[in-house]
């Protein structure tokens, strides 16, 4: 639903406004958008600027074609960025705003946000009254599920490489597989705290403190060590117990079979490991 919103900050007002204003004068869009963090009030100093914006259904290809092009008739670019997606942009402008603009089209309306949006602009009226819900994106449960299934058994695949690193005495490729690991265990809380997370995957610390006490997360500090043997296998060790208290209870919640004979072999190759360094 359309949102009141909090008020942007000069620079920010700024670009809304050349979006705006670029969005009157192309024929091709009938609507203007912002959403994200200033839609849903919780804007801060540091927030993204994201825009959207509705085009008719014969230009949407077209317009999706251009859309960097449009882009710049916000600022200069100093990035812009799609990731693969065929209807989005990331940006970073030259004052230092940074955000994306997505593309829908009129023809998909009902299908398009998951979450609050302010109109800025409305040629049609297409979004007059209650048009869109306001929805929260929600994961399907299934696929929900099939996140937890490869954390509790990609964390062994994981741990797996770390003994053979450290065995190796590869420390660098060690140090990136604990990292890993520790992913694994801040996704796990992050489940265990709630199950529909839309973040949970390998953007497991994106605004971690803001999905869950940080307390939960407490037994971790420790892990972050430095490049050292004896620091690491202790580190690991720590993670291990860390993903063991989480990852069974979870497994069973959501029936899924947990995998008790690898844990089994691993664990004990872990442990043999550390008593050869740390005695």
């Amino acid at each position: 639903m359309d949102s009141p919103g909090i008020p942007l900050p000069p620079n920010h007002q700024l670009i809304v406004n050349r979006f705006v204003a670029a969005c009157q004068a192309d024929a091709r869009v009938v609507a203007a958008l912002l959403v994200g963090s200033y839609a849903k009030g919780t804007a801060d100093a540091h927030s993204d600027l994201d825009l959207y914006l509705i085009t008719t259904d014969e230009a949407y290809d077209d317009f999706c074609a251009e859309r960097k092009a449009f882009v710049r008739r916000l600022g200069e670019p100093l990035l812009m960025e799609d990731f693969g997606s065929p209807s989005s942009v990331l940006y970073i402008l030259s004052d230092g705003t940074e955000g994306e603009l997505i593309v829908g089209n009129e023809g998909r309306l009902p299908q398009l946000f998951s979450g609050p949006y302010r109109v800025l602009l409305d040629k049609k009226r297409l979004l007059a009254g209650e048009v869109i819900p306001w929805r929260e994106a929600a994961p399907a449960e299934a696929e929900q599920i099939e996140t937890l299934r490869r954390q509790v058994y990609w964390f062994w695949h994981d741990l797996s490489h770390f003994i053979m690193a450290m065995e190796r005495g590869e420390l660098w490729w060690a140090s990136g597989q604990l990292e890993a690991l520790r992913r694994y265990g801040v996704n796990l809380a992050r489940l265990r705290h709630n199950f529909s997370d839309v973040e949970v995957g390998e953007e497991a610390y994106f605004k971690v403190e803001r999905a869950l006490p940080a307390e939960q997360l407490a037994p971790l500090r420790s892990t972050f060590c430095p490049m050292e043997p004896g620091a690491m296998l202790q580190a690991a060790q720590i993670i291990v117990r860390f993903y063991q208290e989480l990852a069974p209870r979870l497994a069973q919640t959501h029936s899924l079979a947990y995998p008790t004979d690898l844990e089994r072999l691993l664990s004990d190759r872990l442990e043999k490991l550390c008593a050869a360094h740390l005695g």
